[in-house]
């Protein structure tokens, strides 16, 4: 490992350099690269740093005390600067190893996000406007921006089917955990007689995918367009606007409606389009590598109860990790940072020790 950290420590001051180079600073793609390389090292660079100076801390005071001859009162206080030098160096050296492990090269992007009703008619389709509310107000307290791409509203204010974009840098770090099923057992509106019901909702979240990462063949598309509707075939405009484009070798079909402009729904059809033909190859790769994986984070099974939404009790429970939070209220409303910071801290135990069996 320590190899590994000096040559990135070699390449920091490299790059360090060439950023201040003449030639570099006027060809902005070559700096924009360089600047990007060193957002990511900088981190990993700083901690080993400062590994090597609580290391050396440590070693000055080891020399002092194996030599001896100190009287009591300073030989106790170099004992404690050897103490705390060795437990930092200690936790220097756990960070480091968390610092090293691979990147998803996605955690950076904006993300759309497919929420749609499952087992439950209504109540599910209501409970997927209720998961639309409450990754909205976690983009609001993130500070990001989000998107409505496409949605099918059922008359009582639910969802049978909405896509949005979430806009801002590590968007997609926080929203990968997102997927999967989502289990509400409450008493629905629509219920006479106050029985609880358990429904489902299945979300999906996709990494949204530039053209460099996925090319699409114009020809492998279909592009048909049809009239617009709302909620009880309403017809938003009278003019063929919608957008439905199949990708013929995948057979991904998606539609967008939101925008009166038929250019407009098309491009954000192909972003949707795009991100999905980006997923089913993350969902392949991370398959293939995810082993033993208790989280089996990014692998996109949807089919897989994640989470469980217990109104009458006041309870949220995350079946991955065994977490229940007695905040329900909070976590609707957007207070989602708790059950995130937790399923990262578990995925990255399990990428730890992953990492360790295979050395």
């Amino acid at each position: 490992m320590t190899d590994k950290l000096n040559k990135l420590e070699e390449r920091f001051i490299a790059v360090n350099e060439l950023l201040c180079s003449p030639e570099i600073a006027t060809d902005i793609e070559k700096s924009t690269a360089l600047l990007k390389e060193l957002k990511t090292i900088t981190p990993i660079v700083e901690k080993f740093r400062e590994y090597k100076k609580n290391i050396s801390s440590r070693d000055e005071a080891k020399a002092l005390l194996d030599d001896g001859g100190l009287d009591k009162d300073f030989r106790e206080l170099v004992f404690e600067e050897f103490e705390s030098a060795r437990g930092e160096a200690e936790k220097n050296y756990e960070e480091l190893k968390i610092l090293l492990l691979p990147k998803d090269k996605n955690d950076d992007k904006n993300v759309i996000v497919e929420i749609r009703s499952s087992a439950g008619g209504e109540e599910s389709a209501l409970f997927a406007a209720v998961l639309y509310r409450m990754y909205s107000m976690y983009a609001q307290i993130k500070m990001w921006k989000t998107e409505i791409m496409y949605s099918n509203p059922t008359d009582l204010g639910g969802f049978k089917e909405i896509s949005f974009m979430i806009s801002g840098e590590g968007a997609y770090s926080r929203f990968k955990f997102e997927s999967g099923v989502h289990r509400v057992q409450r008493i629905p509106v629509t219920e006479s007689n106050g029985k609880i019901q358990t429904s489902t909702v299945t979300v999906a979240v996709l990494p949204e995918a530039d053209e460099v990462d996925v090319e699409i063949n114009p020809a492998d598309l279909q592009i048909d367009t049809f009239r617009s509707s709302g909620a009880g075939g309403q017809h938003i405009n009278k003019t063929e606007s919608a957008i439905r484009i199949t990708h013929i070798p995948t057979g991904t079909v998606v539609e967008c409606q939101d925008e009166r402009s038929q250019h407009k729904n098309k491009d954000k059809a192909m972003k949707i389009l795009r991100s999905r033909i980006l997923e089913q190859e993350i969902v392949k790769q991370a398959q293939e590598i995810a082993g033993e994986r208790r989280l089996q984070v990014g692998t996109g099974d949807r089919s897989e109860r994640i989470r469980t939404y217990n109104f009458p009790q006041g309870r949220v429970t995350d079946h991955r990790i065994g977490l229940t939070l007695y905040k329900i209220e909070a976590i609707v409303n957007g207070a989602l940072d708790e059950l995130i910071d937790a399923l990262i801290t578990a995925d990255t135990a399990d990428r730890l020790n992953a990492a360790g069996n295979e050395e």
